[in-house]
């Protein structure tokens, strides 16, 4: 199956296996934010849940 990018969710992690390498675009049709602060005030704060490490490079 092709990897399609989500024009709405820019994404520049390229060791993410949702990341499309070719562009800086995630391919999923949605992103969970997460967070592991009991009181997010930084973004350093918040995850994107979302995260697959990618098994090989782009």
């Amino acid at each position: 199956m092709e990897k399609r990018k989500n024009p709405s969710i820019s994404c520049s992690v390229a060791q993410c296996s949702h990341n499309l390498c070719t562009e800086n675009f995630c391919t999923l049709d949605q992103v969970r934010i997460d967070t592991h602060e009991s009181d997010p005030s930084v973004k350093e704060c918040v995850d994107c849940a979302s995260f697959v490490k990618r098994q090989s490079c782009c």
